[in-house]
């Protein structure tokens, strides 16, 4: 037992903490409030604290558990909502079942997937759990060995255990360190498209299942929106969604969606798929810092049970800004804008936890992060901003001037990037859909024309320019109108299947080929601009009569 010296908000320093090292679990007060050591000088321990602190005094006891910040992984995950520490908040756990207990305390149904007597590896499947959400929930040993017990088909306590490897008991639920990346045999190079349903990243933006995404945007410019887009069409088989420091009612409004919404994928509810990690701006600030480490340990556990996770964080900017507040107290060297030096450490420990490996257990899984950035202002210049850019392979940077013309997803392709594009063109290819890189590179090639000449339109005028250049601003206009543009609120055009797009695409394109084709033949621009292509579109579709 050690004794409190100094309390200042988050901060608490404990002196005579002998069993304690850096980045143990602490319980602070006669209230056992939780906090982690993050630093140690002689026999004094600085401990941040994930609760308020309130109510603490120098001289309360302090004690320290022997063990990182961990999580709770177990059946409960899957449509429950919880803190940043993964503890179940107010009614968590009982979406799936309808019941007022709390996850810990209801039983679950295991089926046993092996006998006694035989030989697991790290990472292979003990059994199953019924009725733990959309996906099949897996046990998994964490220990190679050989089965000495292994228990019947029943309904069991996810703390007891369930079967016995190499000796070690083996529980449905598991505790991981939250800081720790998760062990795995190897990186797969082979890269698949996560395919969000909106048309302007799966044409122009695509991410790999695995990789890393940045959606940068001021405020109004429609992050929110957009990454609940992701969560509710992409084809991942979990989505692990983290609001991190937003307000409260748009948390709100994130989860009773996600309860009414029918998963387009199993016919069930949406949140049957999905884990809400919800730390607002009104809650604990450190908590706030230790919930995007949990939601990738949840992603990482879903991850070795061989599926492909999605991690939503909305946004890392409050992250960021609950280190620097920490820090702040910490009194350690301040650099850019009041941020601690290892910022850009921390971001890289972050986002270098996504990826699409191979199991230990031998199965293909995936982690993707998308990670929101609010810069203060709108400034891209800004620390996180920038240096989130180092360490992603995809940005979809959000403009304020799309957004105040009503176009969304307002995603800027001018100030964008996708770094895995050619490798993705090269899986539509092999699977049925040609030319995607083709039709990629002339959508942007069209699109930055335009962007080109409407500075020049607005200096001179649309009207004085060439009928060549007039096609072009029309091109522009319809690519972004009649394909990048896409509503939320619509039944049909909230999401887009690949299929579609491509469909879409090869019509506008079409279109704009005639109308330069009519601009080289002489035809006036104003007779091109009030032309009715319909008709010419239908003509293309119809098969060619035979002779």
């Amino acid at each position: 037992m050690g004794v409190l010296t100094r309390v200042d908000g988050p901060l608490v320093e404990v002196t005579d903490l002998p069993e304690a090292g850096m980045f143990t679990l602490v319980g602070l007060g006669r209230a056992r409030v939780p906090g982690e050591v993050v630093a140690i000088r002689g026999d004094r321990a600085t401990v941040q604290a994930y609760e308020y602190t309130g109510g603490l005094a120098p001289g309360d006891p302090a004690e320290a558990y022997g063990e990182p910040l961990s999580a709770s992984l177990g059946p409960h995950l899957l449509g429950g909502v919880f803190d940043g520490l993964l503890r179940p908040l107010t009614d968590a756990g009982t979406w799936l079942t309808g019941e007022r207990a709390g996850p810990r305390s209801r039983e679950w149904r295991f089926v046993p997937l092996v006998r006694q007597g035989a030989e697991l590896g790290v990472g292979e499947p003990v059994g199953t759990v019924e009725g733990a959400g959309a996906v099949r929930y897996v046990v998994l040993t964490p220990t190679a060995g050989r089965v000495t017990a292994i228990r019947p088909t029943g309904a069991y306590g996810p703390d007891l255990p369930v079967a016995s490897v190499g000796g070690h008991d083996i529980g449905m639920a598991q505790r991981r360190p939250v800081r720790r990346p998760a062990p795995y045999r190897e990186r797969r190079e082979d890269l698949v498209p996560l395919v969000t349903g909106q048309r302007v990243v799966d044409l122009l933006l695509p991410v790999p299942r695995g990789g890393a995404a940045a959606v940068p945007g001021g405020f109004g410019t429609g992050k929110t929106v957009l990454l609940q887009q992701i969560a509710k069409w992409c084809d991942a088989d979990v989505v692990v969604y983290v609001g991190c420091g937003e307000r409260g009612n748009e948390m709100a409004d994130v989860v009773a969606e996600l309860a009414e919404l029918t998963d387009p994928r199993t016919g069930g509810r949406l949140a049957e798929r999905t884990v809400v990690i919800a730390n607002t701006s009104n809650m604990p600030m450190m908590a706030r810092e230790a919930g995007v480490h949990t939601a990738m340990t949840v992603a990482e556990h879903f991850r070795d049970m061989g599926y492909d996770v999605v991690v939503i964080a909305d946004s890392t900017s409050r992250w960021a800004e609950a280190r620097r507040e920490f820090a702040s107290r910490h009194g350690e060297l301040p650099a850019e804008e009041g941020y601690p030096a290892d910022l850009a450490s921390a971001l890289a420990a972050f986002y270098e936890r996504a990826g699409r490996v191979t199991t230990l257990g031998g199965l293909a899984g995936s982690v993707t992060v998308i990670g929101a950035i609010s810069p203060p202002g709108g400034d891209m210049t800004e620390p996180v901003t920038t240096l989130t850019q180092r360490f992603v392979r995809c940005l979809w940077s959000l403009d304020r001037d799309l957004a105040y013309a009503r176009h969304y997803p307002a995603v800027s392709w001018a100030f964008s990037f996708a770094r895995d594009a050619d490798a993705i063109a090269g899986w539509y290819a092999r699977h049925g859909i040609p030319g995607w890189a083709e039709r990629r590179d002339r959508v942007a090639a069209t699109l930055a024309e335009a962007d080109r000449l409407t500075l020049l339109a607005e200096l001179v005028g649309a009207g004085s320019l060439p009928a060549r250049e007039r096609v072009a601003l029309l091109a522009g206009r319809l690519l972004r109108e009649g394909v990048l543009q896409q509503s939320a609120l619509s039944a049909v055009d909230a999401f887009c299947a690949p299929e579609r797009t491509a469909a879409l695409t090869d019509a506008a394109l079409a279109a704009i080929a005639e109308c330069e084709d009519m601009a080289a033949r002489g035809t006036a621009p104003e007779e091109i601009e009030g032309r009715d292509f319909s008709s010419f579109l239908r003509a293309k579709e119809r098969p060619a009569e035979p002779g």
